[in-house]
């Protein structure tokens, strides 16, 4: 069996840690995985202001090119140990939908795989925040949307836009934790069923063509202590023949390979 994590952050992330490259690899040799594929946050699209305080969600566009020699360095460096992808994590932003497309088709031909993720959300016209960002951003998106389920509403549309919306030839194909929306549910429990919302993202899942990154994030993060997507949802796309690709999510070398042993028997 192919062991793979195809969501792994590096050095570029700006709101990530400063482990190098060979610590990451050296770190998924050791875990026994055979393919990884470093996925970057990718810069922003042109012409949308990042909400975050310290502006670090995505990679500087100057820093690109940098970023992707050193995942080829890296490629040739190891090629005997271990097979490695140079990627990117796109953001899907409602509104930025053209310069997402001109960023992918400058930029696609250069990345091996990549992930379409949603972090913000639009609540009016031009006023995004980011939903994971911290419980402060997430209470803010409830205050503008009302209640804790019209922010879930709020997120699955946009997630479903995401998979339908045509981002052109380079557009990723695999949906990244599809499932964030439920980052602080401990925080902000729901007394709701997402099943009819999550139903509709994996079947447009399957229509498009997309695979799921299981990502094992959530299941270190104190409000969450989930994977996102949960285990039940992972057995429903499997039953859609979706194909499912576990991912760390790591932004330190410490952590590749969390969750993967208890993942085994879904992926």
């Amino acid at each position: 069996m192919i062991r793979r994590d195809g969501h792994i952050h590096t050095p570029f992330c700006p709101h990530g840690s400063k482990d190098m490259f060979s610590s990451y690899i050296e770190q998924a040799i050791k875990q026994g995985f055979s393919t990884i594929s470093f996925t970057e946050h990718a810069p922003l699209p042109r012409g949308f202001s990042d909400p975050v305080p310290d502006k670090d969600s995505g990679l500087a566009l100057d820093l690109l090119p940098q970023y992707i020699e050193a995942c080829n360095e890296m490629k040739q460096e190891y090629s005997q140990h271990i097979t490695i992808y140079t990627g990117l994590e796109v953001d899907y932003i409602e509104g930025f939908e053209q310069e997402t497309r001109e960023f992918l088709d400058e930029w696609g031909p250069f990345i091996d795989d990549s992930i379409l993720s949603l972090h913000f959300l639009q609540t009016t016209e031009g006023h995004y925040t980011c939903m994971d960002f911290s419980p402060e951003s997430f209470e803010f998106l409830i205050k503008k949307c009302d209640t804790v389920e019209d922010v879930y509403k709020l997120y699955y549309l946009c997630l479903l836009r995401s998979i339908r919306w045509d981002l052109g030839p380079f557009k990723p194909k695999r949906l990244g934790h599809m499932t964030l929306v439920r980052k602080f549910q401990k925080l902000f429990p729901t007394n709701f069923d997402d099943s009819n919302y999550i139903n509709l993202v994996l079947r447009s899942m399957k229509e498009h063509n997309m695979s799921l990154d299981v990502n094992a994030a959530g299941l270190v993060k104190q409000h969450c202590m989930e994977v996102y997507p949960p285990i039940e949802v992972l057995l429903r796309a499997k039953q859609l023949g979706i194909q499912c690709v576990y991912g760390s999510d790591s932004h330190q070398a410490k952590q590749i390979g969390i969750g993967k042993a208890e993942l085994d028997n879904f992926i």
